[in-house]
């Protein structure tokens, strides 16, 4: 038996097996009594008289013998037990502890021995509590739903039916786009734009749409003061949702087909990730952009400190308002759920809020970066996949740009991260590419509603909300 008082207690069947796994026990404050309990047995005499047996008296003898403070309690399994053995072709089992445990330091014959082949268990069991995996029933759909008639190649299938924000989805292949909403979608729409404050907001955001026939969700969010879930109701009511092609997780005017006009490429987005890596200078810590999660902080199945999502209620999404009575009610109602501009528009001299973005080419506000868009102005002679409207490289000529400006920023705001920068070929600094990560979330003013951003990568984002 193993103690750490302020940890936990191990109980090992096996102590001197390093292949046995202990079972642990965790340490738990208590308040309880020590009690020493005593039965004592007495026989009564039996009367001369009668011939039945006499009958024993038990009695029980309490003692409080002190007050404990403190319990190890074992609610985990035993775990696996692994023996160091060989089955030999007879079937007879031969121990092996000999052969692979060093209990004191050995000559090189030791180790050029002919052994069978053992592989112990690089690990046990991550968990040794029992916890229920949940697994998913058959999904039984609604009647009337069919199965999606896409290509089963590279697609991940669906393991239920579509939420019922009613929302159009299309891809870049597919040939003709809608021209109106589903009536499930305008029928919902009409339930919930019960009051003034809506309709208004439907309207702005219908004069957003005609102006420009393609927008990001976040773009909407800075422009339209709408609580984030009447949003995902109302953008269905209004347009389409591109899936692939460079207009991808993007919202689309019903009817206006961005494939067929040339002048759209200022809408294609681009997936932009801020660079950065030792070799060239600097951490990802050292960013001034602080990483919201990482493969390297998890949590187990087990954990129960999980976000507590807002809960909204009718009367919030009655009125289009947040909770009463919270501090977000200083802000104005005009721009209580709107987003910053820098949520979408990139600017020259400013970080982006996040180390991945999804900007639109017309949100660039950038010369040098226009001059690189418009390039082919006149000369846009096909819309592929990869480029839509623009040259080939055109995206990855704008990263490099865009790079480059961010890293003067950040040398001159931290100067000593470069003080060892390498250079490439061309005697450029770069930064290394970084996979994408969502990115902390961070809001100058404290409010009890905060506007979720969810995931600065929108397509992951918003197919969550409608798939």
């Amino acid at each position: 038996i193993y103690a750490d008082p302020a940890k936990r207690l191990e109980l090992c069947f096996r102590p001197k097996d390093p292949y046995c796994h202990p079972v642990c026990a965790n340490r738990f404050p208590t308040s309880t009594m020590l009690l020493k309990v005593r039965r004592r047995t007495t026989r009564r005499k039996t009367q001369k008289d009668t011939e039945e047996p006499a009958q024993p008296e038990v009695h029980f003898e309490m003692e409080i013998i002190g007050i404990v403070t403190t319990v190890y309690k074992f609610q985990g399994m035993s775990d696996f037990q692994y023996l160091a053995m060989h089955s030999g072709p007879d079937g007879k089992q031969t121990s092996m502890y000999d052969k692979v445990l060093m209990l004191k330091p050995e000559k090189e014959e030791f180790f050029n021995r002919d052994l069978p082949l053992y592989i112990p268990p690089p690990i046990f069991s991550r968990l040794d509590t029992p916890v229920d995996y949940f697994y998913r029933p058959d999904t039984q759909h609604r009647d009337g739903y069919n199965n999606p008639q896409v290509s089963g190649e590279n697609l991940i299938g669906l393991s239920r039916a579509r939420r019922p924000h009613n929302a159009i989805f299309l891809n870049f292949d597919e040939e003709e786009v809608p021209t109106k909403p589903l009536d499930a979608a305008v029928q919902t729409w009409k339930k919930v734009c019960t009051n003034a404050v809506d309709r208004k907001v439907e309207e702005e955001l219908r004069k957003l749409f005609e102006v420009r026939p393609v927008w990001s969700r976040n773009a909407v969010k800075a422009n339209v003061n709408i609580h984030p879930d009447k949003l995902k109701l109302l953008l269905p009511y209004l347009a389409y949702y591109m899936l692939t092609g460079p207009w991808r997780s993007l919202w689309v005017r019903f009817g206006y087909d961005p494939r067929k006009h040339p002048e759209a490429k200022i809408y294609q987005v681009l997936d932009f990730r801020i660079r950065c890596g030792m070799k060239y200078g600097y951490a990802p810590n050292d960013m001034p952009v602080k990483a919201k999660r990482s493969t390297y902080n998890y949590s187990l199945p087990i954990t129960v400190k999980k976000p507590v999502s807002h809960t909204v209620s009718m009367h919030d999404l009655k009125q289009g308002l947040g909770t009463s009575g919270s501090s977000s009610a200083k802000k104005s109602a005009s721009s209580r759920y709107k987003l910053k501009e820098s949520i979408y528009i990139f600017r020259e001299g400013a970080l982006p809020p996040y180390r991945q973005m999804f900007y639109q080419l017309c949100d660039l506000n950038v010369e040098s970066l226009q001059k690189i868009i418009h390039r082919n102005d006149g000369a846009e002679t096909e819309c592929t996949e990869r480029d839509g409207w623009c040259l080939p490289k055109t995206s990855d000529d704008l990263r490099d740009s865009m790079s480059l400006m961010i890293k003067q920023i950040i040398r001159s705001t931290r100067p000593a991260l470069f003080s060892s920068t390498t250079s490439n070929e061309d005697g450029k600094e770069q930064l290394a590419y970084e996979s994408g990560e969502d990115e902390d979330d961070e809001e100058e003013e404290e409010e009890d509603f905060k506007p979720s951003d969810g995931s600065e990568n929108e397509m992951e984002t918003e197919i969550l909300d409608y798939v």
